[in-house]
């Protein structure tokens, strides 16, 4: 089986008891902690900043930390979140007036680097940057708010991004965020993930435990 990896989107947790939140999940199974920055410039909404990251590190929270950064510019705050403790810094190639120097500043400060697809966005954008990053990540729906449905053209899309990833012949995590569930993780998985955001499908549940397990299950199905 593909090393797979569920990825919860604090984005969807109780932030009154944030540390708790991450404790638990984590418990429960999952394997990296996924972060939704948004600036109310890039995308129309704004939620959380280095600071939080910075926070649960404090806590104690030891696992890997994946920031997705849906801001414009990039590179200041690829900064604050390195300082900050994360260890994949994802961007929109959109967002960076220069993507090779933005890769390669977050590399210069110890973490991993990717680049995100919006829903319209072809595989073609990142074509020229799969020597130089070890995520990516492909939008299953349009970023800037939690709890959307998950949009069915993102299937072809991460069969192209597999295609391209094995192409290059490097180990890149393709990561896919947006409206995962129970329903569609096994499918998702099938067309060539192996890292997988889920929000409200984790913390909406009444036991992490148990959903995780059945994610877990809906993976061991899958044969790639």
């Amino acid at each position: 089986m593909a090393d797979y990896l569920i990825a919860p989107s604090i984005l969807a947790a109780d932030f009154a008891r944030l540390g708790e939140e991450i404790e638990s999940v984590l418990d429960a199974g999952a394997d990296v902690i996924h972060f939704d920055v948004m600036d109310n410039h890039y995308v129309p909404n704004l939620t959380i900043g280095p600071m939080v990251c910075s926070a649960l590190r404090h806590y104690g929270v030891t696992a890997p930390i994946d920031v997705h950064l849906m801001v414009n510019p990039v590179d200041d705050l690829i900064k604050m979140f390195a300082d900050a403790g994360a260890t994949y810094i994802t961007f929109h190639p959109e967002a960076s007036v220069h993507v090779d120097r933005s890769v390669q500043l977050i590399k210069d400060l110890g973490c991993r680097p990717g680049l995100v697809l919006n829903p319209f966005s072809s595989v073609d954008a990142v074509k020229w940057a799969m020597d130089c990053i070890d995520i990516l990540l492909v939008m299953s729906v349009n970023p800037g708010y939690g709890g959307q449905k998950f949009i069915p053209r993102t299937y072809e899309k991460l069969r192209q991004a597999k295609a391209l990833i094995d192409e290059s012949g490097r180990d890149i995590r393709l990561e896919v965020d947006g409206g995962i569930n129970l329903e569609n993780i096994g499918s998702v998985a099938h067309a060539g993930a192996d890292m997988f955001v889920a929000g409200s499908a984790i913390f909406g549940a009444a036991d992490y435990t148990d959903v995780i397990n059945q994610m877990r299950k809906e993976l061991l199905s899958v044969t790639n």
